[in-house]
């Protein structure tokens, strides 16, 4: 352990001192032991910081907090991660609240190309566990790593699911490494620490307090490519997640539900407010993401499918074959034809697989 891990430490410990301002203080003097160092005067007259927060900094001197920190990390063997670190989550230092230290157990890389996170009531019905479950299995083999916040109902569905399809996964809490929360789940996240791991902003012995988990909910939005709502009321985390992946400008997509289904009323909410995007199975991510495998066609295949086409649907694809993608309205004056062809053009070569439609109107030649 290096002798700047105690000022890091020590840093998030300052009162008044935020996220934020934490990283500002970093970016302008370099390291954290340098602003312990600093002058008074040199600290306030940087934005943000001011008299106030210049005088908490130097009047701390509780540094044996950061030292205990320092001895738990050492004798249960995790990793500490400053923002300064390589090995920090390059998309969550990208959010503007993204925490200045992290404490990670387990053997996962927290930059993983394909990540995403999977959210949901902790009451689940049936129908939310059936989806989830299937969702994880469409992705098995796509080396995709499953984020959540092991809690019950489809936190704990998701994370049990990565574990059986071989799917690296990782539980966000919103407390100390110290213990688990809820302690029912004391078995699954000894698992999940050899298959992925446990990561929290939080120090040892800090409790499951209500106000850290909208905390944890910006860490599982921010750690990931994309949001994915299985089943949700109208209240919860689950949204909260959502709203905070879309400030993020990460792509959200939800699970549809029955009208009259309370749990899936939060689904609809999003969905219907167009604040994520409606799929229905695992290959949907895949396809929206651009993850998705491609295979090789060969000029046989594409001639007999090509054949069945209306010579509208052929007007079509011989343009999307001529561009990667394309917005709707530009497809409608290339093809020179009524909206409503190209549209029903559209809808039946969606149907059978030839084109995918992407977010905004844009269209493409299925890979």
């Amino acid at each position: 352990m290096s002798a700047e891990l105690k000022y890091q430490i020590a840093l998030t410990l300052v009162p008044n001192i935020g996220d934020i301002h934490a990283k500002a203080l970093i970016n302008h003097f370099g390291n954290a032991e340098a602003i312990f160092s600093a002058r008074k005067k040199n600290l306030e007259i940087l934005e943000g910081i001011g008299t106030v927060r210049a005088n908490s900094i130097k009047a701390f001197n509780d540094f044996s907090k950061a030292e205990r920190e320092i001895d738990f990390i050492k004798k249960y063997k995790i990793t500490p991660l400053f923002i300064t670190d390589k090995n920090y989550p390059k998309r969550l230092l990208n959010c503007y609240d993204s925490p200045a230290m992290l404490y990670f157990k387990g053997n996962a890389d927290l930059n993983s190309p394909k990540i995403i996170a999977v959210v949901g009531t902790r009451n689940n019905n049936e129908y939310g566990k059936t989806i989830c479950e299937k969702l994880i299995e469409d992705l098995a083999g796509e080396e995709v790593m499953v984020i959540s916040g092991l809690a019950f109902g489809i936190d704990s569905i998701a994370h049990k699911a990565s574990i059986k399809n071989n799917l690296k996964t990782i539980g966000v809490l919103a407390h100390g490494l110290d213990r688990i929360y809820p302690s029912q789940n004391s078995g699954l996240a000894k698992q999940m620490i050899s298959n992925g791991g446990l990561l929290t902003e939080f120090r040892s012995f800090t409790k499951p307090d209500r106000q850290n988990f909208p905390s944890r909910n910006r860490i599982v939005a921010g750690i990931s490519d994309a949001i994915i709502v299985v089943e949700t009321g109208v209240k919860g985390g689950s949204l909260i997640t959502a709203e905070l992946g879309n400030g993020y400008n990460k792509d959200v997509f939800a699970f549809p539900g029955r009208i009259n289904d309370s749990k899936s009323e939060g689904c609809n909410f999003l969905i219907k407010n167009n604040k994520a995007a409606l799929i229905t199975c695992g290959n949907d991510i895949l396809e929206n993401m651009g993850w998705k495998k491609k295979k090789e066609i060969s000029v046989k295949k594409q001639r007999e499918l090509f054949i069945e086409l209306t010579p509208d649907e052929k007007t079509v694809v011989n343009i999307l074959n001529q561009q990667e993608q394309i917005h709707i309205d530009e497809l409608f004056l290339k093809s020179k034809l009524s909206s409503s062809a190209v549209a029903a053009a559209l809808l039946m070569l969606e149907m059978q697989g030839v084109v995918i439609s992407l977010p905004g109107k844009i269209y493409k030649i299925t890979p």
